[in-house]
């Protein structure tokens, strides 16, 4: 069987380094926002390009924080619109819907399935007041335009990178492309920790200020809260492993850009649409999706012939039990690609034989 991701191979090379790390963690006996995490988020503003990074709990708290933050700045107020992509996983939905705030759909583009700019100036009213990119499989947003229509309406940008660690536009990286950015360390992640874990980056030195004490029960000083605060520290050990992954993550990042490459120069079948990359965009392919009319079969053909596939993601988030108030919205691109899409393997751990199978026997479907 030829596995979707194998986190097993993909850490197998880290594991002295990490019981090295865990040795020292415990011998310091500091856990909670010691040496590492301050280390990371030192390390990760410079890798990303920005003033700062906080580390926190996970990639769905980082994108609350976010907004809570602007709301603490007085930037946003509840009840104010987010315009998210409507194709978008559900977290990015769930931080705008936690932060009180209201997320208006926009639909993606059929070819790179991000947020489509030209559908974006129809959805804005007074109540706008912010954007959320979402760097969709690991390529960035058409950012360019996205924050010139910001810019004209003064609307705030956020990117949802949990999927872009070290996708670039131009010279720039995903977390430096806007006013902040939300990440995610979940294990299958390019930047994949050992547990949940997830960091915000910004040049915003007021928004800083503020996270850094939300997260921290609201507090700065101990036992002085400033602000209604949450739990939500990176934890120390965590912060261990991904200081020893970090400088490795532009080069697996090649290595996923490389398969991907062989994969749209060698698969060719009528019946498959593959992804849209023009080969001098970073893009990170934290997944490679493909689309089918028939992806219940072509799934089922694959793992006959001994390969793993995921779907990202079956349900439309308008379609979602959860929210059943917008069972009614029509949104048929979002709802055509939830129909369609199917992940096939690439991870910087697949040999070159694997990549070979996967491509012979998608022309053979």
């Amino acid at each position: 069987m030829i596995k979707f991701l194998d986190l097993h191979k993909i850490n197998w090379p880290y594991q002295e380094a990490f019981h090295q790390k865990m040795q020292q963690v415990l011998d310091k006996g500091w856990f909670i926002l010691g040496d590492e995490v301050s280390a990371f988020e030192t390390d990760f503003a410079a890798y990303c390009g920005t003033k700062y990074c906080i580390g926190v709990g996970n990639g769905l708290e980082a994108l609350v924080l976010i907004f809570k933050g602007y709301i603490q700045l007085g930037k946003l107020q509840k009840g104010d619109e987010v315009l998210v992509p409507s194709n978008t996983y559900i977290a990015s939905i769930l931080a705008v819907l936690q932060a009180d705030l209201v997320p208006i759909f926009v639909e993606p583009n059929l070819e790179t399935y991000n947020i489509n700019p030209d559908l974006i100036s129809a959805k804005i009213t007074p109540k706008t007041k912010a954007i959320l990119p979402v760097h969709l499989y690991g390529q960035v947003a058409e950012m360019d335009k996205i924050k010139a229509i910001a810019q004209q309406h003064n609307l705030l940008v956020i990117e949802d990178a949990a999927q872009a660690h070290g996708a670039l536009l131009g010279n720039a990286r995903a977390g430096n492309l806007s006013d902040a950015a939300g990440f995610s360390f979940y294990p299958g992640k390019n930047l994949g920790a050992l547990g949940d874990a997830g960091a915000i980056t910004t040049n915003d030195a007021d928004l800083a200020k503020v996270i850094f004490a939300l997260r921290n029960y609201g507090s700065e000083k101990k036992y002085h809260n400033d602000f209604i605060g949450v739990n939500s520290r990176l934890d120390e050990l965590q912060a261990a492993f991904l200081n020893v992954k970090l400088p490795h993550l532009d080069k697996e990042n090649d290595l996923r850009r490389a398969i991907a490459k062989r994969y749209l120069t060698e698969i060719n079948n009528d019946k498959i649409t593959l992804p849209t990359w023009d080969f001098s965009n970073k893009h990170v392919f934290h997944l490679f999706v493909i689309r089918t009319e028939n992806r219940t079969a072509l799934q089922e053909f694959l793992k006959q012939n001994t390969i793993e596939t995921l779907i990202h993601y079956p349900i439309a988030p308008h379609q979602q039990q959860a929210f059943s108030d917008w069972k009614n919205m029509s949104f048929p691109i979002t709802e055509k690609i939830h129909q369609e899409v199917l992940s096939i393997p690439i991870s910087p751990v697949m040999t070159s034989a694997e990549v070979d199978f996967v491509i012979q026997v998608l022309n053979r479907y």
